[in-house]
């Protein structure tokens, strides 16, 4: 909390001298105060007319709406800062400026044809995430899922004792303590035997758990680190947080799923209870697809640039081995498309038994909401985990305001008892589902930057399904007959789910 206050003191001075100068400012005008309202009310028009015809999430719209309705002025502000993509212009330039990456030669038509005699429809969805992400569909050779943290953890240190030429390392959140101290010997050790060790941290995210002094002392160490979009002032940028989770060993070995580098998320400390999150070891050509988001990330924000030959290791994997198909990709907010988003509501449009899903928050916008009610109204099994035991409290409340309309629809809700839900992963008609950073709330879905990987008859989705139903055995059903009622409760829900947008 001190690294916080400190942070939030050092913004201060320039908040102050923002509101001295409005206040002149204001003064100044005070003579044309009716000609101002007027001229006032004629720009939030303008604005009105401009965020309805825009394409965005309608639930994103009504906020900004009603914000700029009531408070014209500051209303408007605020939204010119953070609340439209012009804002991540920044962001956009770093990262068209950064060296572009060779072109990726790997055809993947073959595949394509293959999927499209099994399944023509889920084909076009599989060509769909490749022509908007740019990543190819590859075959998955080997896929290891883990149930849990601290089952991932004892491989993650054994694969990185191995590392001989690189090691890509990218979290949402990194902490001191037995899991990050651990990994930081063998980087250290690694680093002096010439490995080229690199760490892209999000700032925001390690805001109360990972300074600059730390940092520094692993540059000392001789390991490049450097922490995406710091907190220096209040900007349009602010919102867009690396929310992604990768390592990465000589282009070999790459490990991604919910969990962070830091002891809750391999239950070494206890938070809230039992934490509950997934991941996988993946093996193969498809670790390509990681190294180049790593690459395309660290060129643009790391400094200097990743060797272009590192997109040349082999994989060492046999290659007449095929555990089915596998696409990975990451989100941006800097593109039109939501590409997650409209991932699963193109999955649950075309579902036809089941439709499982993790996910540790619950405040999708109405276009994903919609697909949820119309996939259990069609008859589909359609579920949904979530924890017991909330790490945020408002932010628990404004997923239960969506309780009511899922649950009306037939969706099942259930609650893990014993703890957090830390888990992002979906799983449809037992054939394909996806594991990685993305959680079904805005932030995730339309903010944040994400991983994500789409598989498609991989034994990983096996697992997947086993550890679902053994973890829904550990938690409690939610039902129409068991959630809070009453005139308050859904005045309350209204308007948290106005604002459920912003958490």
């Amino acid at each position: 909390m001190n690294r916080i206050r400190r942070r939030i003191l050092g913004i201060l001075p320039a908040l102050l001298m923002q509101a001295v100068w409005l206040y002149l400012v204001f003064s100044w005008l005070a003579p044309w105060a009716g000609f101002i309202h007027f001229c006032l009310s004629v720009l939030s028009l303008i604005f009105v007319l401009y965020i309805i015809t825009k394409q965005d999430e309608s639930t994103y719209k009504i906020l900004w709406l009603l914000v700029i309705l009531s408070f014209p002025l500051p209303g408007a502000l605020l939204y010119l800062l953070f609340g439209n993509k012009r804002t991540t212009r920044p962001l956009r330039k770093k990262l068209d400026k950064a060296p572009p990456l060779p072109q990726d030669t790997y055809d993947s038509s073959p595949l394509h044809a293959a999927l499209a005699a099994d399944d023509k429809r889920l084909d076009a969805t599989f060509g769909y995430m490749e022509k908007i992400t740019g990543f190819p569909l590859h075959v998955n050779r080997s896929a290891r899922y883990y149930p849990l943290g601290e089952d991932m953890f004892p491989d993650m240190l054994s694969e990185l004792k191995k590392a001989e030429k690189y090691i890509f390392i990218e979290y949402f959140i990194i902490e001191n303590g037995l899991m990050w101290d651990s990994i930081t010997e063998i980087l250290a050790e690694k680093a002096r035997l010439g490995v080229d060790v690199r760490v892209l941290y999000d700032d925001l995210g390690s805001i109360s758990t990972y300074t600059k002094k730390d940092a520094k002392k692993l540059r000392a160490k001789g390991i490049r680190c450097v922490s995406f979009n710091p907190l220096v002032v209040l900007k349009g940028t602010l919102n867009c947080r690396d929310h992604r989770k990768m390592l990465i060993i000589d282009g070999k070995v790459a490990f991604s799923g919910g969990v962070n580098l830091a002891d809750e998320y391999i239950n070494h400390i206890e938070k809230y209870g039992h934490w509950k999150d997934i991941g996988f070891m993946l093996r193969g050509e498809a670790v390509q697809s990681y190294v180049r988001m790593f690459m395309r990330f660290w060129n643009a924000f790391g400094g200097d640039a990743v060797p272009d030959t590192y997109l040349t290791s082999a994989a060492e994997c046999d290659e007449s081995t095929s555990d089915g198909l596998i696409l990975s990709y990451y989100d941006s907010p800097l593109d039109a498309d939501a590409v997650s988003n409209e991932l699963y509501i193109d999955l649950l449009s075309q579902a036809k038994e089941t439709a499982w899903f993790f996910t540790p928050y619950l405040m999708p916008g109405n276009s994903l909401l919609d697909a949820f009610v119309g996939a259990a109204r069609r008859g589909v099994d359609v579920r949904i985990i979530m924890p017991g035991i909330p790490d945020k409290k408002l932010v628990y409340r404004m997923s239960r305001s969506f309780y009511p309309v899922l649950l009306e629809a037939g969706v099942k809700i259930y609650e893990y008892t014993p703890g957090f839900v830390h888990a992002k992963a979906s799983l449809v008609d037992g054939v394909v589902g996806t594991v990685g950073t993305v959680n079904l709330d805005y932030r995730s879905l339309f903010l944040h930057f994400e991983n994500n990987s789409l598989f498609y008859k991989s034994s990983l989705l096996c697992e997947l399904k086993k550890d679902f139903l053994e973890t829904e055995e550990k938690c409690v059903e939610r039902t129409l007959q068991n959630i809070e009622k009453g005139f308050g409760k859904w005045l309350i829900d209204g308007m948290l789910r106005i604002f459920a947008p912003l958490c």
